[in-house]
């Protein structure tokens, strides 16, 4: 394996090996998505993703489900698992010039070039992985269709259903493709161009024959008859009812319209495919979405997105997710280096079917995050204030009642996972925040806040439900992380990222996070954590994650940790709020913004800092994993909201 020999095992080393990658002089193995250039646009509807370059308005992804990795792979178990189908490889219609970007802030992605215009989307209402994709040629002499290269050579195709609709199959791909035509078909197919005959098309895709009749069903129902430029019409309409009304004050038109965007985005990121005996993901959110790399559910991310959803007013999306993290199984797979605590909440993140999915690399290295699980109940009690939803603590979930599991599988196996120190608490040694590899775990800073956040959110919900023995225990517990925080982390008047000593984490920029949940709150510690802070900035003018040590180029992490880190950055902009330096964080979001609205209002992971083989670009560009949802368009909507909370 190429990265088999580093210390690493972070997620962003892990091969991608189902997607294209370009091998450098370094000789290692790069995944092509860190490239320069602008974020390929995305569109989405729950049950599937579809991406298109904005260049040249090609569609090069069409994505059956919402994940990259639909379950684990049972011939190796430590792979990154059974990779979601693509059906396509490459998709136009136009020869020159066209270009691509997104309809009034929406999934709709409108395409123009020299001899028309179309447009791409996938409709929500439509329950079922479906792309719909029209042109209308500026002329009768540019009507020439559709040009498309599937990921996978056609096996045989029939007619369904009447009406010029094709079923088409596919060598070594299960899924099958029903192709619709939305317009006169004007000329005869050919066997590997079956789009050539019609200016619009609808691709529904169905796991066997037999869905046919009732997809078909599904999809006239939801046409109703419309021309393709009123479906383009209604789903817009369709969206912008379903937004909520922003309660907050803009900045600027580009702030609003990033908000917008990233509202749609954390629409699109969720997984809405129904559970059923052997699938249990519905509600999972992605980290990003295609082309970023991390189109799979974590935890982490997951919160960010989740409290987002809840906070600006999407009860239904926010309390799906809440109830994904308490469906997703099989969990608990880690029992053994979990003090033998049966858990609920992965420790990493999980497959497209709900399963947990413990690593993340192909070196056959496990993680244990325990800031998932503090994470987990951050986002239970963001809802529960939100919302008062006592229902929600009574729905049965995959070990019982909601409320109780998040008991006895989740606050119980946090209890379980402390240790003694300094008179108080603290969480054992783990991976956490920027996920080490587990054999280079430490005492996390990050992990211990989030059990105090976590246990203070649960110890209310305790209460409310009338659990007082839980919810005095809870307190307890929080009482005794706080002494043990204090002792571990802040020594000398400095907060440090980990109780080991080390230049890695001594200053770290998960350390602003745990000052903008309250869990320090001595003046003296967050202008001196603040001031240290200039030891993680970078040229290009944002701040990285933490001071990397590792000093071989061939390892993914020397040239990854000395980029910007956007989550570091907002991270900094909500303690400077804290401390009423409005002008300081107003600027640093602000350039967030700008950025955000060149680039099709998406928000990336990164920025390049240093320009290399790995992240290509000037200083500035976006960089890493595009569109990002949880520490992309998530943390830009919390960070509004703070900042109205703030004025």
């Amino acid at each position: 394996m190429p990265f088999a020999e580093t210390r690493c095992g972070e997620r962003h080393c892990f091969l991608m090996k189902n997607l294209h990658c370009v091998v450098l002089c370094l000789g290692i193995v790069i995944p092509a998505f860190f490239q320069a250039g602008a974020t390929n646009l995305v569109t989405g509807n729950g049950f599937g993703f579809t991406v298109v370059t904005p260049q040249n308005a090609a569609v090069t992804k069409f994505y059956a489900h919402p994940y990259s990795f639909a379950k684990p792979d049972a011939q190796n178990p430590l792979s990154e698992g059974i990779a979601t189908t693509n059906f396509i490889k490459t998709l136009t219609w136009e020869t020159g010039g066209a270009t691509a970007e997104y309809e009034n802030d929406s999934h709709v992605i409108h395409a123009r070039g020299n001899t028309g215009e179309g447009f791409i989307f996938m409709p929500f209402r439509l329950h079922r992985a479906a792309l719909i994709l029209m042109w209308e040629p500026a002329t009768a002499a540019a009507n020439r269709g559709f040009n498309v290269e599937w990921n996978a050579r056609i096996e045989g195709h029939e007619m369904a259903g009447g009406e010029g609709v094709e079923l088409v199959r596919f060598e070594a791909i299960a899924e099958k493709l029903l192709l619709i035509p939305l317009s006169a078909r004007s000329t005869k197919l050919e066997d590997q161009q079956l789009l050539s005959g019609s200016q619009a098309w609808a691709l529904v895709s169905i796991g066997d024959d037999g869905q046919a009749e009732t997809a078909l069903r599904e999809f006239s129902e939801w046409r109703a008859g419309l021309a393709p430029r009123a479906l383009v019409k209604r789903e817009i309409d369709e969206l912008e009812q379903w937004r909520v009304t922003p309660g907050v004050r803009f900045a600027d038109e580009k702030a609003r319209h990033l908000w917008r965007q990233s509202e749609v985005m954390l629409r699109m990121a969720q997984c809405r495919e129904p559970n059923r005996a052997d699938f249990h993901g519905n509600g999972l959110i992605v980290a990003s979405m295609p082309d970023g790399v991390w189109f799979t559910p974590w935890v982490r991310d997951m919160a960010w997105a989740t409290v987002a959803l809840a906070k600006m007013g999407h009860r239904e999306e926010a309390r799906a997710a809440v109830l994904a993290y308490f469906n997703a199984q099989p969990t608990g797979k880690m029992r053994a280096a979990t003090a033998a605590a049966n858990y609920q909440i992965s420790v990493v993140r999980y497959f497209g079917d709900g399963e947990e999915e413990p690593f993340f690399t192909e070196e056959g290295s496990t993680n244990i995050e325990y800031d998932d699980w503090g994470e987990a109940l951050w986002v239970l009690g963001e809802y529960m204030r939100k919302y008062g939803d006592d229902s929600l603590l009574k729905t049965k979930t995959y070990r019982g009642e909601l409320y109780e599991s998040a008991r006895d599988f989740i606050v119980k196996p946090l209890e379980a996972n402390m240790e003694p120190y300094g008179g108080g608490l603290i969480v054992k040694a783990d991976t956490s925040i920027w996920e080490e590899r587990q054999k280079d775990k430490k005492h996390f800073a990050f992990s211990t806040a989030m059990a105090i956040v976590g246990l203070e959110e649960f110890g209310r919900i305790a209460a409310k439900v009338g659990d007082q023995g839980a919810s005095s225990d809870a307190r307890r517990f929080v009482g005794e992380l706080h002494r043990g925080f204090d002792a571990a982390f802040i020594r000398n008047g400095k907060l440090r990222g980990t109780l080991e000593e080390g230049v890695k984490n001594d200053i770290d920029g998960a350390l602003l996070a745990i000052v903008h949940f309250g869990v320090v709150s001595d003046p003296t510690v967050i202008r001196n954590t603040l001031q240290r802070m200039e030891l993680l900035k970078v040229d290009s003018g944002g701040y990285r994650r933490v001071r990397s040590t590792y000093n071989d180029p061939k390892i993914f992490e020397y040239w990854y940790e000395r980029q910007e880190f956007l989550f570091v950055d907002f991270s900094l902009a909500e303690v400077d709020r804290k401390l009423a330096r409005m002008n300081e964080a107003s600027a640093i979001v602000k350039r967030i913004v700008d950025k955000a609205a060149a680039d099709h209002n998406i928000i990336p992971e990164m920025y390049v800092a240093l320009n290399c083989k790995l992240f290509q670009g000037n200083l500035g560009d976006p960089t890493g994993a595009r569109p990002m949802v949880g520490y992309g368009a998530g943390e830009y909507i919390l960070d509004v909201l703070d900042s109205q909370q703030t004025r």
